[in-house]
């Protein structure tokens, strides 16, 4: 059993955490990196990464206030968008967190080396291990050891900054924009895991006292002031420095504070860098540590990381992996050749942060009431995941194949590991999907709403009696449900050294039989019929282009072989699905009388608009059932049933005959989806999506059909009636 975290992190401990994990690496060792990408341009750099990260603070501020759970970034995207995407935030970060905390000892410990003649690895080694002891004893503690290390240290940086300002040379800062655009966004990018910290306090949201106060002050205020000091230190640091000396140091802040401040000013700096990467790493122990503790709780990992210990109230098991892994780097891993990758994969993240505040309110859920909401929503969000795209790709090759390893690792772990311990889907999947669900529920709606529908039906020579009465009846019953009607036309092929004057002018016994049993079918069905032959040299064009000019809703046709169970590219079946200006329905040569039910199947997509409005016609005319069948997978998940549930509901109060609605679970197989189909007493089937589409020919749809022996419609459904591509890959990917 679990434990709640106890709430002891007041204001000032909430500011000194997020001041504190900021200002370590990103002041005392990325600047001399960044110099050498933008020159003097790296102190607007800063200037420029500091307002990138609003959005995703806003944002950030926003959710932990809603849902103030020891997590963060993992909570917030996990809910957001789901648990495949809070699996990659949640490891990825972890892992980018450990990183800069390990990157800050090792970065740091030469700082001591001026002073102090140690081996650094050593060293970085021993600090570790302390931080992690004082982790583990409790985050009160924690708090309160964040806020003397910060207050110290900013009273040196003040004194470097106060000092500095009066030696800074203005001539230093001429060329500024000597790399283009493209440098100062480089090491923009380089330096925006500078200001990641600012949002460590919400992963420590569980253990804030009064979180709708203090956690968007400390959020917004810590981010404001640290903005500003790095801006200040960092001119301060072009201002009096030949960049090539601070560019060549790996303790540029030394180098700076000997120019600016001479001997004393050189210990301050040295004393406050060793505090600042302390900070650091010890907040990043502090707030990573929490991501595992919050997968566990949600079962993305296994349970023994939720484990609280009794006695200090803290993670224990967490912060003793995350510790482990920290130093695992230390020890074996070149941290700062890699700094790149921690900054790349924390621009993925805050691009993550800001779809997922969207996803939330979109949502409009009644639990979800935060009690600070970000201004200028939408476009605070939407310029948030804009500009961090920009940046990512400025990032190079290195840093964006690493983020890209971690994500797959992340996948992996998921696939492996978690998936088959949840029943859940993410805000903005279940959302995306029930907009993509409405979207096909408002076009089957305009399509039952069509004032007519006209339906050509194309015969061949010498179509039986029995078999075109079977053909009218179905596009008779289509047509009327619409006051539309019916044109049958019958379509001779000559060989191409025959006149079509003289093969129109003569007429064979077929073509007298025909005009004579079509005369005599006309006057069945009360609806207007019209019929008539044409000639061609290529039956296939002339089927297309006639009904082009009689601007046709629906074309029916006999399904042959040779039709769509061929699937050769060039059939004349398949070309006049491609090029056919309306509906195809293709009709199997089966005899019915009397139907209780039509059957529409789908899987893994909506049910196509056509199929449900020719099942409604037929079903209404037939005074049957209609039936809707969706297939899916024994696998899927409880939000989506209920979506898929609430989008059939839709659909029965759409449609004028009686509706039944079914969901049947399967294993994927196509076995299983034979065996619903033979299960319909009328089946009416196509190419709408999920399995039954293909992108040559229609095999499925086509083994369906022939599995059964019911009479059966395989319906293809014109790209007007279809969302486009990707519309449809939302589709596979939401249903």
């Amino acid at each position: 059993m679990t434990k709640d975290l106890e709430r002891d992190l007041g204001l000032p401990a909430v500011m000194a955490i997020s001041i504190g994990a900021m200002i370590g690496s990103g002041i005392f060792i990325l600047p001399a990196l960044a110099i050498e990408i933008a020159g003097p341009g790296v102190v607007i750099a800063y200037l420029v990464a500091g307002l990138l990260v609003v959005p995703a603070a806003l944002s950030k501020s926003e959710m932990a206030t809603a849902m103030p759970e020891a997590g963060g970034t993992y909570i917030f995207i996990e809910r957001g968008m789901g648990p495949i995407l809070g699996t990659v935030a949640g490891v990825g970060t972890w892992f980018s967190l450990a990183f800069k905390g390990a990157l800050a000892l090792v970065g740091g410990v030469p700082y001591l080396v001026l002073l102090l003649d140690l081996p650094v690895k050593p060293v970085a080694l021993t600090l570790a291990v302390v931080l992690i002891a004082v982790n583990l004893f409790g985050a009160k503690q924690t708090g309160q050891l964040q806020v003397v290390i910060v207050v110290v240290m900013l009273a040196a940086l003040a004194w470097f900054v106060g000092g500095g300002v009066p030696t800074v040379d203005p001539g230093q800062f001429g060329g500024s924009f000597d790399d283009g655009l493209g440098g100062i966004l480089a090491a923009t990018g380089l330096v925006f895991v500078s200001y990641a910290g600012v949002t460590k306090v919400a992963s420590v949201a569980e253990e804030i006292e009064d979180p709708g106060r203090n956690i968007p002050l400390g959020i917004l205020g810590s981010l404001s002031f640290t903005t500003v000091l790095y801006v200040l230190i960092v001119a301060v640091m072009v201002g009096v420095s030949p960049l090539a000396d601070l560019a060549d140091s790996q303790t540029p802040m030394a180098v700076a504070a000997t120019n600016a401040l001479g001997w004393p000013g050189f210990i301050a700096v040295v004393l406050a860098a060793l505090l600042a990467l302390v900070s650091t790493a010890n907040a990043g122990i502090l707030s990573s540590s929490r991501y595992p503790f919050a997968m566990s709780r949600d079962d993305l990992a296994p349970p023994t990381f939720a484990t609280v210990s009794d006695r200090f109230g803290t993670p224990t098991t967490a912060i003793t992996l995350t510790g482990g892994v920290m130093l695992v780097l230390i020890a074996f891993v070149p941290i700062l050749s890699i700094a790149k990758l921690a900054s790349a994969f924390q621009i993925l993240v805050f691009v993550l942060i800001n779809v997922a505040v969207i996803a939330f309110r979109h949502a409009d859920l009644e639990e979800y009431d935060p009690s600070f909401e970000s201004p200028l929503y939408p476009g605070m969000q939407l310029f948030g995941i804009a500009s961090g795209l920009v940046l990512l790709t400025q990032m190079g090759t290195v840093a964006l194949a690493g983020a890209a390893v971690i994500t797959a690792g992340s996948i992996g772990w998921y696939w492996v590991y978690a998936r088959p311990r949840i029943d859940r889907a993410g805000l903005a999947v279940d959302t995306v999907r029930r907009t993509t669900g409405r979207s096909a529920v408002d076009r089957t709606e305009d399509a039952l709403e069509s004032p007519t529908s006209d339906v050509l039906v194309a015969l061949t020579e010498g179509t039986s009696e029995a078999r075109e009465r079977q053909l009218i009846r179905i596009a008779a019953d289509v047509a009327r449900k619409r006051g539309g009607g019916v044109t049958v036309t019958q379509f001779d092929e000559v060989p191409d050294q025959v006149s079509l004057d003289f093969a129109s002018e003569t007429q064979s016994p077929a073509d007298l039989q025909f005009e004579e049993q079509t005369g005599q079918l006309s006057r069945e069905f009360d609806v207007p019929i019209s019929y008539g032959e044409i000639v061609s040299h290529d039956t296939k064009h002339a089927i297309v282009n006639f009904a082009v000019h009689e601007d046709a809703d629906v074309l029916l046709m006999e399904r042959q072989p040779g039709g769509l169970r061929h699937q050769l590219v060039g059939s004349p079946i398949e070309w006049i699905l491609r090029h056919s200006p309306c509906d195809v329905v293709l009709v199997e040569d089966r005899d019915f009388d009397t139907v209780s039910e039509v059957t529409v199947l789908t899987d893994q997509s909506p049910f196509d608009p056509s199929k449900v409005t020719i099942a409604d016609a037929l079903a209404t005319e037939l005074d049957a059932t209609v039936r809707l069948v969706y297939a899916l997978d024994s696998s899927a998940s409880a939000d989506l049933r209920r979506t898929i549930e609430d989008y059939q509901d839709d659909l029965v109060e759409l449609c004028s005959a009686p509706v039944t609605t079914e969901i049947v679970e399967t294993n994927g197989s196509t076995e299983e989806l034979i065996a619903v189909a033979q299960t319909a007493e009328f089946l009416v089937i196509g190419r709408e999506g999920g399995r039954l589409r293909t992108v040559v020919g229609n095999d499925l749809s086509d083994r369906l059909i022939d599995a059964t022996d019911s009479p059966a419609l395989g319906v293809h459904a014109h790209e007007s009636r279809q969302p486009g591509l990707l519309g449809r890959i939302v589709e596979r990917f939401v249903f």
